[in-house]
């Protein structure tokens, strides 16, 4: 595993693409924290970090888009799926060489706090957590990306889909206002979601019976329970999806000062998840 992600990390470099995305992230950054923390004299980073959010949508895409699309049109990738190490090794590999560039302006954001600091009032403990919770939301977005990678041979459409998934996350909270709050609305849209997953099953597994099965049991589930009570789907969509407001999680820590320990572990869960779809994705390709 090593040696690919030295392999890897080497490579963003001699590209040109991890100084680009380093000094992108930094610069934007500076600027917002001398307007901000420097011109108006406001004491938290975080609030900075909350404004510049945004900016990932560009920069992951540009990040992750070749990890795989790249290997597959050039056909480098027969060389990893045939090399001497397990699937595992080769995902993790690739993945942490874009969390070491991630790290690195990251690291550098640790700076800031300090120099707000030398100037009056600072909360050094609430814009370090700032920093780490971006850090790790940077890491799921990633895992995003990478994924969305392997999807395709193409790094243009790599990027675009991953720019895509990544602005549905971040305008998520305005979108669970569109939702419906009746039950029947509700259960139907449950029945659609769990008909995707049921998909993504036989995505990965091409195996039909099993995949009915599923989706057989999902349905007449949904509709005993609406038979049976009603009122359990009224709202239970926003509810649900409101749990992937991702964002929510960050900002909880910018804008409230609250650590929310579940958000940390759904940001752990979810890389953890898209890792697997990668590794998922590979292995179909390794045996297609």
């Amino acid at each position: 595993m090593r040696a690919i992600y030295r392999r890897e990390l080497k490579s963003y470099f001699h590209s040109m693409i991890g100084y680009v995305f380093i000094a992108f992230l930094v610069a934007f950054t500076g600027v917002y924290f001398m307007a901000y923390n420097l011109n108006y004299g406001y004491p938290y980073f975080s609030y900075v970090l909350s404004a510049t959010i945004f900016i990932y949508l560009i920069a992951i895409p540009i990040l992750t888009m070749r990890s795989y699309a790249e290997e597959r049109k050039n056909k480098t990738d027969q060389m990893l799926l045939t090399a001497p190490v397990s699937l595992f090794q080769v995902v993790m590999g690739k993945y942490l060489a874009m969390v070491t560039i991630l790290s690195i302006p990251c690291a550098i954001y640790l700076i800031f706090p300090l120099i707000i600091k030398t100037q009056g009032t600072a909360y050094i403990v609430i814009d370090y957590l700032s920093v780490f919770l971006l850090f790790l939301l940077g890491c799921v977005y990633i895992a995003i990306g990478m994924f969305i990678s392997s999807l395709t041979e193409s790094v243009i459409i790599a990027a675009i889909g991953t720019f895509g998934v990544l602005m549905v996350l971040y305008l998520w909270s305005g979108i669970l206002d569109f939702l419906p709050t009746s039950a029947l609305a509700n259960m139907l849209g449950i029945i659609v979601i769990l008909s995707c997953v049921v998909f993504a099953v036989w995505q990965m597994t091409k195996n039909w019976v099993i995949s009915v099965a599923l989706e057989l049991a999902a349905m007449v589930g949904c509709v005993i329970t609406y038979m049976i009570k009603s009122t359990l789907f009224e709202s239970l969509l926003s509810e649900i999806l409101g749990k992937a407001d991702l964002t929510n999680v960050f900002n909880s820590v910018a804008s409230n000062h609250l650590l929310d320990v579940s958000g940390v572990i759904l940001y752990l869960t979810l890389i953890a998840v898209f890792l697997f779809f990668t590794m998922q994705m590979i292995q179909k390709r390794r045996w297609s």
